[in-house]
């Protein structure tokens, strides 16, 4: 073979070499442009209520105690521990104790008295707080306070709950009101409508 046929020959061969390798059918696919049309969007945010939040359209259905009446939420399980009546929904609960008493709660009686008591009660118990209040049935002297709340047996977790505790008084009887929900719930407006309710008969 001349000189000049075997380089005609090697060009010919680095030309086809080189075409393959840009014609190769295994060459990686361009990567998917960025924001393309076709792209799924994500799905919105799931919206609801902070745990405890009493619904704006509960319903609330009266009470009828020993000479009292109180408005409860309608639907709730109603149930008793000892002598008190208590009315739960998930992780809300109205609780109705009637006793009797000599003489009126005051702001410093509930300090000395029944804060203690609670203390003894309710799993880390804090922040207590004692006032005097009107509502529509009368004068009350309202408590509030934290506590954990008992362990959910299917769960085992334990919730922060917030209490409001409103003592009524008349004629040597005792009513005392014991609102709670998770602490962070809504449920100012439930509360004042089921404390507002109370009358005596």
């Amino acid at each position: 073979m001349t000189r000049a046929r075997s380089l005609a020959v090697v060009s010919f061969t680095l030309v086809v070499g080189v075409t393959g390798v840009g014609c190769s059918t295994g060459a990686a696919a361009p990567p998917a442009r960025q924001g393309s049309a076709h792209a799924p969007s994500a799905p919105p945010p799931t919206e609801s209520n902070p745990p405890g939040d009493i619904p704006d359209n509960q319903a609330y259905v009266a009470f009828q105690g020993n000479g009292f009446t109180v408005r409860v939420p309608e639907g709730w399980a109603r149930g008793t521990q000892g002598a008190d009546t208590v009315y739960t929904d998930k992780l809300n609960t109205v609780r109705i104790t009637e006793t009797t008493a000599a003489a009126a709660p005051t702001v410093a009686s509930v300090g000395k008295e029944v804060v203690p008591r609670l203390r003894g009660q309710v799993p880390k118990f804090a922040s207590a707080e004692v006032s005097q209040v009107s509502r529509k049935g009368g004068q009350a002297v309202r408590l509030t306070y934290q506590g954990d709340s008992a362990t959910d047996p299917v769960t085992g977790k334990v919730v922060r709950d917030a209490f409001e505790r409103y003592a009524f008084h008349r004629a040597g009887r005792e009513v005392d009101l014991t609102l709670s929900g998770p602490v962070g719930a809504d449920n100012v407006d439930p509360w004042r409508i089921v404390t507002d309710s109370f009358t005596w008969r």
